[in-house]
């Protein structure tokens, strides 16, 4: 039965992106652009056992996406984002409770996910000089967690995270662009790091604040390739010649 609900919930990972980019695919056969691309970066984790910016705390990450320019200024775009999540108590606790406490954590995640990108500059525009702009995004995602030590209570490894940031896109030519992105994750988990509630009376500091859920984090670089047609101009001065 466990390994049916894996299977089921793995498939519903991949599935559900790709699913929704296909709608807007076929509903948007007019869009100027379809672009893949991929990025390195890095994951940051923050809840019960980090807090702010700490730059030891920010673990190796990929992303890969297909993004679909539905307009000018607005584009759609699906992807997936892995890498490793970790932090540990030891390394930087963020008080005393913490220091008692000593517990760490060091998980893979996988994320699939389907944004919304507003672009501020008219950078499409061929009459313009701007070669960047900056944009900003939101929209929904999925995240999959594995590596988890003994759980303290039962929750599933799959769940929801709404993901929103901004970032920089550069134009390079105009098949290949490259961007600078920060986002934020924000989840209605807190077992990110296999810590939150507990029974403060018994003094094993194994608890954190279960009112403040976990969130993470994703920055990178990305390069994409951008797929189109150059549309063949027609001559209204072509005359037609009749054969004698």
């Amino acid at each position: 039965m466990n390994k049916l609900k894996v299977l089921f919930t793995g498939k519903l990972l991949w599935s559900f992106p790709f699913f929704i980019y296909l709608i807007f695919i076929s509903s948007q056969l007019h869009a100027q652009e379809t672009e893949i691309g991929f990025g390195v970066g890095g994951f940051k984790y923050s809840g019960d056992l980090s807090r702010g910016i700490n730059l030891k705390s920010i673990n190796p990450a990929a992303t890969a996406f297909f993004r679909s320019n539905i307009s000018k200024a607005v584009s759609f775009r699906v992807g997936a984002t892995a890498g490793k999540l970790g932090a540990s108590d030891e390394s930087a606790p963020i008080d005393v409770f913490a220091e008692n406490r000593d517990a760490s954590f060091d998980v893979f995640l996988f994320e699939a996910s389907t944004v919304f990108e507003y672009h501020f500059l008219k950078w499409r525009e061929q009459s313009t000089m701007l070669r960047w702009t900056p944009y900003f995004f939101g929209g929904f995602a999925i995240f999959g967690v594995s590596g988890m030590g003994e759980k303290p209570e039962e929750y599933s490894n799959i769940q929801p995270s709404v993901p929103f940031g901004f970032g920089f896109k550069y134009v390079l030519n105009p098949k290949w662009y490259m961007g600078l992105e920060f986002g934020a994750r924000k989840t209605f988990f807190d077992y990110l790091d296999n810590v939150s509630a507990g029974d403060g009376v018994i003094k094993d500091y194994q608890y954190g604040n279960k009112y403040d859920n976990d969130a993470y984090y994703f920055i990178g670089l990305t390069l994409n390739y951008s797929f189109y047609t150059i549309p063949c101009p027609t001559n209204p001065y072509k005359k037609n010649y009749r054969k004698n």
